[in-house]
């Protein structure tokens, strides 16, 4: 287990958490391993599967302590919260908004274009910082043909065909995501996005970025009073949070893919990490999600000037920047929504 910032990480998967008092309490086998207070706490982040008291949930719900149920492979499994707090004109503004074609499809587009726009700028900077280590025409026209796929997006005229071009854009993208790979690539090779589960270590790196940034979006949007379940591209599904799905679009590529690839290009991580089972999944050991975890909180304390707002702020805040920023609209106080375009 590991304590960063205010929420707690408990990555043994033998844990199980109980309730004494006013404290949180990790077993291991029974063996108890850790103690604390629940006011020092905003969140829980548990991948173990021996589950949680009854009374420690009820404790979390009513504190407003989001509980996080994570496998040990990086999926998001659960999350148990108190009661969505926030404007209820705003939750059926968003409600309807969900059901209206044309004005979910203007949110939804917007989103995929920051993914693009930002997919296209991480190849870019691999290309001006590392010239002389990948192939530069490969990347160049890559990047060349996402600022084209935005373009088509842009005049997407429904969400099937903004899945169709969003889906071409990101295969097109990882197609030279090796490329960005400039060190221990025997042991990091990547071939393509796979998942459910990730049968490569890159994959796996992947997959459990993209589960911390779900929960962190997720939690921004319950924060700002919106319904992160209740997405306008990404369809209701019992317990798939699909509006956090929708804002993640914009912030994979650089806050998740970006975070990955310094992991590998660093040696913060390297072959001996990771665990193949006998159905070809992938696994990061214990020791390497604690290391993961604790780069991950260093990586959202950075600072960065938010491109629409023109403020500092941490990488950290950035998801909820961008809750706010849908809830305004959404509100009517912003003419469209402003997705994160990095540069």
């Amino acid at each position: 287990m590991k304590k960063l910032l205010n929420t707690l990480y408990v990555t043994s998967e033998d844990s199980y958490l109980s309730l004494d008092g006013e404290n949180i309490v990790v077993l291991d086998k029974e063996r108890e391993i850790g103690r604390i207070p629940l006011h020092n706490l905003e969140g829980i982040v548990s991948f173990g599967y021996r589950g949680t008291s009854p009374a420690l949930m009820g404790a979390c719900a009513e504190r407003n302590i989001s509980l996080c149920y994570v496998s040990p492979s990086g999926k998001f499994l659960a999350r148990v919260t108190g009661g969505i707090k926030g404007n209820v004109i705003l939750r059926k503004k968003q409600y309807q908004v969900s059901v209206d074609d044309t004005e979910s499809l203007e949110i939804a587009k917007n989103c995929i274009i920051g993914k693009i726009y930002n997919a296209r700028w991480v190849l870019e900077r691999a290309t001006r910082d590392h010239g002389m280590q990948i192939d530069i025409e490969k990347v160049k026209r890559a990047s060349m043909m996402l600022k084209e796929a935005a373009i088509i997006i842009q005049n997407s005229e429904s969400k099937d065909q903004l899945r169709g071009y969003e889906g071409e854009a990101a295969s097109l993208y990882f197609s030279v995501f090796d490329e960005l790979i400039l060190q221990q690539k025997t042991d990091f090779i990547f071939s393509g996005r796979n998942k459910r589960p990730p049968t490569d270590n890159v994959n796996a790196m992947l997959s459990f970025a993209y589960t911390l940034l779900t929960n962190n979006i997720a939690s921004a949007l319950e924060a700002v009073g919106l319904d992160p379940y209740v997405g306008v591209m990404h369809t209701e599904r019992p317990g798939r949070v699909s509006l956090a799905l929708d804002l993640i679009e914009e912030l994979r590529p650089v806050l998740a893919d970006r975070f990955v690839l310094s992991l590998i290009n660093k040696k913060v991580v390297n072959a001996k990490d990771f665990l193949k089972k006998e159905n070809g999944a992938v696994l990061m050991k214990d020791d390497a999600r604690k290391r993961f975890l604790s780069e991950w909180q260093n990586r959202k304390k950075e600072m960065l000037t938010h491109p629409y707002l023109k403020e500092k702020i941490e990488w950290g805040v950035v998801p909820h920047v961008q809750a706010m920023l849908l809830s305004r609209y959404l509100r009517g106080d912003l003419d469209a929504y402003p997705p994160f375009l990095w540069k």
